[in-house]
């Protein structure tokens, strides 16, 4: 059986990463929190910290904002479960450091592929909302789409979450 690979969407604070850590949390696993956020700001930083703080001790945490592919292929195992919280983060993070998207976006597909542990992956729906007014905004809409789209494909699962409710995609 192929290890489970869940795929989490959702608009911002629409309770996305609350279900990401419970499903985590109830499959008795160690617990892993891959963060692809930076602390690019003061106010980030203490995102960052607070966020962490509300993990609690039993999660590990490993920062990874660029180099996905190559952690997961590293780090997923059957006794461990791997949560990769945020792929808009990452592709924010690929843009502004000049990475290939599509590329990198077929690394991490594959290994989320021939991974050999559970993931989950969380992830926000930026395409719902009014198209943006600058060209920046614009093609980073369209890049986060695209990866969503592939990671949801390649994932065994994926799930909505829009006001706290859960909608089952597949």
């Amino acid at each position: 059986m192929e290890p489970r690979t869940l795929f989490v969407t959702g608009g911002a604070r629409s309770g996305k990463s609350s279900h990401a850590l419970a499903e985590a949390e109830k499959s008795g696993l160690s617990l892993v929190f891959i963060a692809t956020a930076q602390a690019s700001d003061p106010e980030m930083a203490a995102r960052i910290d607070r966020h962490r703080d509300e993990r609690g001790p039993q999660w590990t945490t490993i920062e990874c904002p660029v180099a996905l592919a190559d952690l997961i292929a590293e780090q997923a195992d059957p006794s461990r479960i791997l949560l990769i919280d945020c792929l808009t983060l990452w592709t924010s993070n690929l843009m502004f450091g000049g990475h290939d998207i599509v590329t990198e976006t077929a690394r991490l597909v594959g290994a989320i592929e021939h991974a050999k542990g559970p993931l989950i992956l969380v992830t926000n729906e930026v395409g719902l909302g009014i198209v943006p007014d600058n060209a920046l905004s614009r093609e980073f809409r369209d890049a986060a789409g695209r990866v969503n789209q592939a990671v949801a494909a390649a994932c065994s699962e994926a799930v909505m979450i829009v006001s706290g409710l859960l909608l089952r995609l597949k």
